[in-house]
């Protein structure tokens, strides 16, 4: 070992400057054994630093080298593992646990006891040595003296001390002294030592002179002790008496604190009695209320509602912990219980009684509503039931299956009442609808009810055979033809209009008013969204409460939300179904009908959507737009089809087509119903089938028409249609506007050419040959030598035109287009105006082939263009 540590101080701290104090070889513990060294230095320069450094063999084996190294101040614990058997483990606490094996335990005590010398020596943190044999510790390490820091055959660590001020200044007074002190440090050695014996025989004699002093001091130490005996004494007599006093003190103490002990409880006591004085006893009146109070008068019911809500914070008090064991406790709430079932039973047998009369007294009213197109009012009804709606929030929170039962009676009830009512309002309707006073009186009314005699069935027969008397069995739009003539007039659909809108102005109200009224008086949250509601069927089958939540357990937020809809759908089942019946016949009656019902019924959805989308009104309301807008659509397409099988007859011109003219009655009277409608985009759609319809089969009439030429067919209808677009001015047929007015004018220049042909057919034959010698490449000037086309030959074709025969013709030819156009259109003079046209443009062009190819001839044209104008005029005028 002492070869080893001679090498890693050569090799490794020399160069470091740092002297090595102790070694000790060492292993992991737990691990492969990997042998190293863990070694104590302190380097030699000041101020000294402490280390503690591992060092190992290379891996060749040949050297050493340093591995880690640890500052001694961060040393926390030094662990020996046991103090009294000997054990090579140790552990040293840096910032993480090193576990080691010593190769011997006197190498590890040794190295322990050189790390506790230099913890004493450089350190002022003190280092916790645990399970370390006492015998290794020294007491301290005196400074002045060089001492073994590692013991035994160890090298002395060198002890410095620096000298003070003092020190130094009686050095230098004693050196300057003696003028040998530098020259001869033997001499001034030598000096100091006789010097020191000198001092030694002073202070021995100054000793033995001091000692008759010195017993002098020791005589007075000894009366000192006796003086403290004698207070010792006083102290303890003291000290009994104090203990006697303090057991009295602490018998009063205790005395006290029973005595507070018992007045806390007191005071404990009387507060609890107190609480449950203040808050389970109920008022001798509001008990008396509860039994025997009046529920039909308005002080009754306040004071059964103060009762009631009295009743509910006792039995809702909140008990502190071990009341509920109280017998006079229990005893109280077994009187709370028995006193709310009797007044819940009290309470919904009285409203049950006054569902039944309040529904007595509606039934009398029915009458008088049932000859006019009026609903009955139920304000006076909710009013009287509201008064109830605090008894009812109570009933609610404290038997919910009461409530649950009286919400069942009340739909029962209600949906009854409201059924009658309703069918009698839609009968009202339906005969409004449909028949003059005489057929109100064949379905006429009789009977304090006010119920009408006519079956459905016979309304809708009724229905279908007036709609027979003013029109034919279709109800297309060919069948309406010339409409302002028949008795199916704008006042019908006015009539129908207004009574359509006042069935849904009246239906509108005594929905919302039953809906607000089930919320207030239920205690309903009103809801802005729904989420899922269940069907019809489910709801019919009484379980509106069973399917949501146990008997007797109030339901949470969003199934309130849930039972306001599913009420409103069982009390008021037959609106939907009605509506659609009401629908139905207005449709039988005039198809044109679905024009207004879409309009309004869109705008009662908008507003009912706007308050509350979700809400049953805005529900059904939707579900019947469906079906308006369906019969909308069946509506239009039913005219397409009919346009489809138009047939026209053989033997007569065609003129406007019916369905032209009715597209035209129809866009009049879209326009003024649909006027600032929120479904505008429905018509839009609409119009857009409509008109296609219209333009190819328009085209198929004109292809298949055998009496008119095709392009008047064409001419006089897109006419038509465009001037009736043009009129109208709808924006969403620009487009087709635009188009109908192109085939018109193309269809007017094909008619004027083809019609028109050629009037001066020899002339015109003269001058196709001239002109097809030109083009074989012959001057224009050089025509007149070819024999063919000579002065004299033009002169000869010329005379047989004379204006008398040119009159002639036109004449027949203003015959012929007349035949061919119709009255209504009025496009006789428009075209005779474009024929005019075309025949001033021929003969200009006849004139100037003979200035160009007969210049100077002299031949002219036996008529002029005046002529020609003059002509045309009084033909015109003279039909």
């Amino acid at each position: 070992m002492t070869a080893i540590k001679h090498a890693l101080q050569r090799d490794i701290f020399t160069p470091n400057d740092e002297r090595l104090l102790s070694i000790v070889n060492v292993c992991k513990a737990g691990k492969k054994k990997k042998n190293c060294f863990l070694c104590a230095t302190v380097t030699t320069e000041r101020p000294v630093q402490v280390k503690m450094v591992k060092v190992k063999k290379s891996d060749k084996g040949d050297f050493y080298k340093r591995q880690i190294a640890w500052a001694l101040r961060d040393l926390a614990v030094v662990d020996a593992k046991d103090a009294i058997k000997e054990n090579p483990e140790f552990d040293l606490h840096f910032e993480k646990i090193y576990k080691w094996v010593a190769s011997s335990t006197a190498e590890k005590n040794a190295f322990i006891s050189c790390i506790w010398k230099l913890n004493q020596r450089y350190l002022r943190k003190k280092i916790d040595f645990v399970n370390v044999s006492s015998q290794l510790l020294e007491e301290s390490v005196p400074s002045g003296e060089n001492q073994s820091v590692t013991g035994g055959d160890e090298e002395v660590v060198d002890v410095y001390q620096e000298l003070n001020a003092r020190e130094e200044q009686d050095i230098e007074i004693m050196m300057e002294g003696c003028e040998c002190a530098i020259s001869n440090a033997e001499a001034f050695a030598e000096r100091l030592s006789r010097e020191l014996q000198v001092l030694d025989g002073a202070n021995i004699q100054s000793i033995m002179a001091s000692e008759k002093q010195v017993n002098i001091l020791m005589k007075l130490l000894d009366e000192a002790l006796k003086e403290v005996d004698q207070i010792e004494l006083k102290l303890s007599s003291y000290e009994e008496m104090l203990q006697s006093v303090k057991e009295q003190m602490d018998q009063i103490s205790e005395s006290n604190h029973l005595i507070h002990l018992s007045n806390t409880n007191n005071v404990k006591l009387l507060s609890e009695i107190e609480f449950l004085v203040n808050h389970m006893d109920l008022a001798k009146g509001h008990i008396k209320a509860l039994q025997e109070g009046d529920l039909a008068s308005s002080r009754g019911i306040e004071a059964c509602t103060n009762a009631a809500d009295a009743l509910l914070q006792c039995m809702n008090v909140a008990l502190r912990p071990g009341h509920d064991m109280l017998l006079a406790v229990k005893q109280q709430q077994q009187r709370f219980s028995d006193l709310r079932e009797q007044f819940a039973r009290r309470l919904a047998s009285h409203l049950n009684n006054v569902f039944v009369q309040q529904g007595h007294d509606q039934s009398s009213t029915l009458a008088q509503h049932s000859v006019e197109l009026a609903l009955p009012n139920h304000h006076p009804f909710h009013r009287d039931l509201l008064r109830y709606a605090k008894l009812m929030e109570w009933l609610k929170s404290t038997d919910y299956g009461k409530y649950e039962g009286l919400t069942k009676n009340y739909m029962d009830y209600l949906s009854r009442l409201y059924e009658r009512e309703i069918k009698d309002f839609f009968e009202v309707a339906k005969i409004k609808m449909t028949g003059t006073t005489k057929e109100s009186k064949k379905f006429g009314l009789h009977g304090s009810s006010g119920k009408l005699t006519g079956s459905t069935s016979s309304l809708n027969k009724l229905s279908v055979q007036s709609s027979g008397n003013r029109r034919s069995q279709s109800s297309s739009l060919l069948d309406m033809g010339n409409m302002s003539a028949s008795d199916l007039d704008v006042a019908d659909r006015t009539k129908f209009d207004k009574i359509f809108e006042q069935v849904l102005s009246e239906l509108e109200p005594l929905c919302l008013a039953e809906q607000d009224f089930i919320s207030k008086f239920f205690k309903l949250q009103q809801h802005q969204s729904m989420p899922g509601t269940m069907t019809e069927a489910e709801d019919l089958d009484g379980g509106i409460f069973s399917r949501q939540h146990n008997a007797g357990v109030p339901p949470p937020v969003s199934s309130e939300k849930d039972m306001i809809r599913q009420m409103m759908i069982k009390i008021f089942r037959c609106i939907e179904p009605e509506l659609n019946n009401l629908i139905a016949l207005g449709d039988k009656i005039d198809s044109f009908n679905s024009l207004y019902m879409l309009v309004k019924m869109s705008h009662h959805v908008w507003t009912a959507q706007n308050v509350d989308p979700a809400s049953f009104l805005s529900t059904t309301l939707g579900n019947v737009l469906v079906t308006v807008k369906r019969n909308f659509d069946k509506c239009i397409s039913n005219q397409i089809r009919q346009m489809e099988e138009v047939k026209i007859s053989k033997k007569s011109k065609v003129g406007i087509l019916p369905f032209v003219a009715e597209f035209e009655e129809f866009a009049g009277l879209a326009e003024s119903i649909f006027k600032n409608a929120e479904r505008r985009g429905d018509l839009d759609k609409a119009y857009t089938k409509l008109i296609r319809g219209v333009f190819v089969n328009v085209e198929k009439v004109a292809n298949e028409s055998q009496k008119t030429p095709r392009d008047v067919v064409m001419m006089e209808n897109f006419h038509h249609i465009f001037a009736t677009l043009s009129r109208l001015k709808i924006s969403c047929l620009e487009a087709e506007k635009k188009e109908a007015k192109q085939k018109y004018t193309d269809h007017l220049q094909s008619y004027v050419i083809y019609s028109l042909g050629q009037p001066l057919e020899k002339l015109n034959h003269f001058f196709e040959g001239v002109e097809a010698r030109v083009a074989q490449g012959i001057r224009e000037e050089e025509v007149s030598y070819q024999l063919a086309f000579n002065k004299q030959e033009l002169r000869k074709v010329i005379k047989e035109y004379p204006g008398k025969e040119v009159k002639k013709g036109l004449d027949n030819l203003y015959k012929k287009v007349d035949k061919h156009l119709c009255e209504e259109e009025n496009l006789l003079q428009v075209v005779w105006h474009s024929m005019q046209d075309e025949f001033i443009r021929q003969y200009k062009h006849f004139e100037g082939l003979i200035a160009r190819c007969y210049p100077g001839s002299g031949v002219t044209m036996e008529f002029t263009i005046q002529d020609i104008l003059d002509y045309c005029s009084s033909i015109a005028q003279s039909h």
